[in-house]
């Protein structure tokens, strides 16, 4: 079965972005980003692959699932879809510009990612927001966490209303540039 992933960049104080959901200050050192792509090309967007270098084929996921703030930046870039070499899932209960390599999904979330779960293919990318993440905390399977190393005091939270959960500590990596790169698989409950 594959995985859902909450792979996302953090700061020190578990933000995912600031109160008006910039990730500017999160430090993007040309090392950092090499490791992280070379690690998974497929989270590159589309757009800045060829500025970047990035060719690679998906390693770990070729689907990414993110709620309507997150993938808000493609839309003000005007792009409809960030990630067209992905299956990309958009969870909005507004409509969304017509591109056929987006969906979008609304209702009852955690149903719909158990079931993309049990689909064939590589794991699942959530790659925000806090909202998603949160509705979606019993589906998650594991946690890739670029803790980046500011703090922001407010901001929007790794997850936002949802209950507590325990997490097995897998492994830490320090990336150049500083960013941490933390994992952890869910803990049966």
């Amino acid at each position: 079965m594959r995985k859902l992933v909450y792979y996302v960049a953090v700061s020190l104080d578990g933000f995912i972005a600031d109160q008006n959901g910039d990730t500017s200050m999160f430090p993007a050192e040309p090392e950092t980003l090499n490791e992280l792509f070379a690690r998974y090309p497929e989270t590159c967007p589309h757009h800045l692959r060829e500025v970047l270098g990035v060719t690679g084929e998906p390693r770990q996921f070729d689907t990414v699932l993110m709620g309507a703030r997150t993938h808000e930046p493609a839309l003000d870039a005007g792009l409809t879809s960030a990630y067209p070499h992905l299956r990309q899932i958009v969870v909005s209960h507004h409509e969304l510009p017509a591109d056929p390599t987006v969906e979008r999904w609304e209702g009852n979330v955690a149903e719909r990612a158990r079931g993309l779960k049990t689909e064939p293919g590589k794991d699942i990318w959530l790659c925000g927001g806090g909202s998603l993440a949160g509705q979606l905390l019993d589906q998650i399977d594991e946690l890739q966490l670029k803790v980046n190393p500011v703090t922001l005091e407010t901001g929007v939270p790794l997850f936002t209303g949802s209950a507590s959960h325990t997490w097995i500590p897998e492994g830490i990596e320090i990336l150049p540039g500083g960013v941490v790169l933390a994992s952890y698989s869910r803990a049966e409950q």
